[in-house]
C-alpha cells in the first residue's frame, strides 16, 4: 500500500485530526505535507459534509445541510520544486470507500447518499420543479450500489473525486472574487444565489491562525464551483487511470482533493447528485517544467479520462430543446436543453411506478451520459440524456404491452416543513 501522507480517523471530526485540511481556496493556506515529483502516495478523504448526512429515512439533514462548511478537502499537498508556470501531472491510481470499514455512521463506511437540495439551501439543476429536500441512501457491495429508497436498480460505480485542484495565486483569487461579486450584484437577492461570495463563518484554513487566518478567511474563495485551478468539476470519468495536468499558480502547487463519489451521472443534476462518500485516493505526481507556456495551458486543467467504467452496451436516450415548459423559445440555450432532456427522462420513468423524486435521484447518481448533440441549428440547441438500460431489474424499453409497473417501495424521504 502506498504511504498515507494525509491520514484521517473516522472516529474524529474533520477539524480534530492529526492533519487539518481546508474548505476554502487561498494561496496562504500552508501545505499540510510535502511530496516529491515521482512519488506515489495515499490520501484519506472525508465526505464533503463531514458526517452531517445520516443513514436514515429522513431528509431533514439534507434540508439543513451546512453549506458554509463544504468542501472538506484533504491538503494542501506541496510538490517539491513546483513553480508558477509549471504543469502538475497527477495520475489517479486507485480510489474507493473507507478501507476496511464496511459499516458505520459515516458515508463511505459501506454506504453513501444522494440528495435533492431544497431551493432555499442550494437548490439544484431542476430546482424550479423540485424545490424540496429529498434523500436516497445507497448500500455498497463491491462495485455495486443499491438503495431501499430507489428500488429496482443497481449501479456499477465509476468512483471518482468530485474535486481536485491546485491553489490559486493572489491575483487569480482576486479575479475570482471580482467577477463573481459582479455577477451577484446583478441580482443580489436571488434564491438560490448566483454565486457564493467569501464567507469567514465556518472557514477551515489548515494550520493558519490569528491575524493571518482572519485576513485569508475574509477573501478566501468558496469551493463550490469549478474554476481555472480545477476544483469542483464533478467529472464522472475522472477515475482510475486518469492523468490530469493542472496549472501551477503558487510555489509547491499546493494540490488538494476531496468530495469522493461512488457513482454519478453527467451533470450531477440534483446538486448532491452523486453518491457521496468518504474514502481514499492513491496518486502519483510529477512536474512538466514550464508546461503552461509549452502547451498553452494558461488556465483550466486538461486530462486523460480513466480507463475503467461499467460495461453497459444498451442505452435509452431522451432529447430536449431550448424551449421552456411554458413554451417560451430561447436561443441556443444548451443548459435549458439539458434540463428539458432530464425532465423528459423523469416523466418517462414515472410511467413505471417511480415518483418524480425517485427518478430525479436516479438520474443524478446513475452513470448516465449527457451530451450536447446540436449547438448550431437556430433557435434550438439539442441536448441528450442516455440512460443505460442494464441498471434496471426490469425492461424499460417501450413495447406494445406498455410499461411494467414496479413497486416503488418506501420512496425517497422528503424533509419535514
Amino acid at each position: 500500500m502506498p504511504e498515507v501522507v494525509f491520514p484521517l480517523d473516522s472516529s474524529r471530526s474533520f477539524t480534530d485530526q492529526e492533519l487539518v485540511g481546508h474548505n476554502r481556496w487561498h494561496p496562504d493556506i500552508p501545505p499540510a505535507v510535502t511530496v516529491r515529483p515521482g512519488d506515489v502516495f495515499r490520501v484519506h478523504c472525508r465526505e464533503w459534509f463531514d458526517g452531517a448526512i445520516h443513514n436514515d429515512d429522513s431528509a431533514d439533514d439534507v434540508r439543513d445541510a451546512p453549506l458554509s462548511r463544504v468542501h472538506a478537502l484533504s491538503g494542501p499537498i506541496a510538490v517539491e520544486g513546483a513553480e508558477p508556470g509549471d504543469l502538475l501531472l497527477v495520475d489517479i491510481l486507485d480510489l474507493g470507500p473507507i478501507p476496511q470499514e464496511d459499516s458505520g455512521p459515516l458515508a463511505g463506511q459501506g454506504w453513501g447518499y444522494t440528495g435533492i437540495f431544497a431551493r432555499t439551501n442550494g437548490g439544484g439543476f431542476l430546482t424550479d420543479q423540485f424545490p424540496d429536500a429529498y434523500k436516497a441512501i445507497w448500500d455498497f457491495r463491491g462495485q455495486t450500489a443499491t438503495s431501499r429508497h430507489v428500488p429496482g436498480v443497481s449501479y456499477t460505480g465509476i468512483t471518482h473525486p468530485g474535486l481536485m485542484g491546485t491553489a490559486p495565486s493572489a491575483d487569480l483569487l482576486a479575479r475570482w472574487n471580482r467577477r463573481e461579486g459582479a455577477l451577484i450584484a446583478t441580482d443580489p437577492d436571488r434564491n438560490p444565489p448566483l454565486a457564493l461570495p467569501p464567507l469567514p463563518d465556518d472557514a477551515i484554513l489548515g494550520s493558519l491562525s490569528g491575524g493571518a487566518f482572519d485576513r485569508a478567511a475574509a477573501e478566501a474563495a468558496r469551493t463550490a464551483p469549478p474554476r481555472e485551478n480545477g476544483g469542483n468539476q464533478d467529472i464522472k470519468n475522472f477515475t482510475r487511470g486518469s492523468r490530469v495536468f493542472y496549472p501551477v499558480f503558487v510555489p509547491g502547487a499546493n494540490l488538494s482533493v476531496g468530495d469522493l463519489h461512488f457513482s454519478q451521472g453527467d451533470g450531477e443534476i440534483t446538486f448532491c447528485g452523486a453518491i457521496e462518500m468518504g474514502g481514499f485516493i492513491d496518486l502519483h505526481v510529477d512536474l512538466l517544467k514550464g508546461g503552461m507556456q509549452t502547451y498553452g495551458v494558461s488556465e483550466n486543467a486538461i486530462f486523460l479520462p480513466g480507463n475503467v467504467e461499467p460495461r453497459y452496451d444498451r442505452w435509452l436516450a431522451f432529447s430536449g430543446t431550448s424551449v421552456t415548459l411554458d413554451d417560451e423559445q430561447h436561443y441556443l440555450d444548451s443548459d435549458l436543453s439539458y434540463q428539458r432532456a432530464c425532465l423528459h427522462a423523469i416523466d418517462y420513468l414515472t410511467k413505471f411506478g417511480y415518483s418524480p423524486e425517485q427518478a430525479y435521484l436516479l438520474l443524478g447518481s446513475a452513470p448516465i451520459e449527457g451530451r450536447l448533440s446540436g449547438v448550431v441549428d437556430i433557435p434550438n440547441s439539442c441536448a441528450t440524456v442516455y440512460i443505460p438500460t442494464g441498471i434496471f431489474d426490469f425492461d424499460v424499453e417501450p413495447s406494445a404491452s406498455g410499461p411494467m409497473r414496479i413497486d416503488p417501495g418506501m420512496g425517497a424521504p422528503r424533509s419535514s416543513a
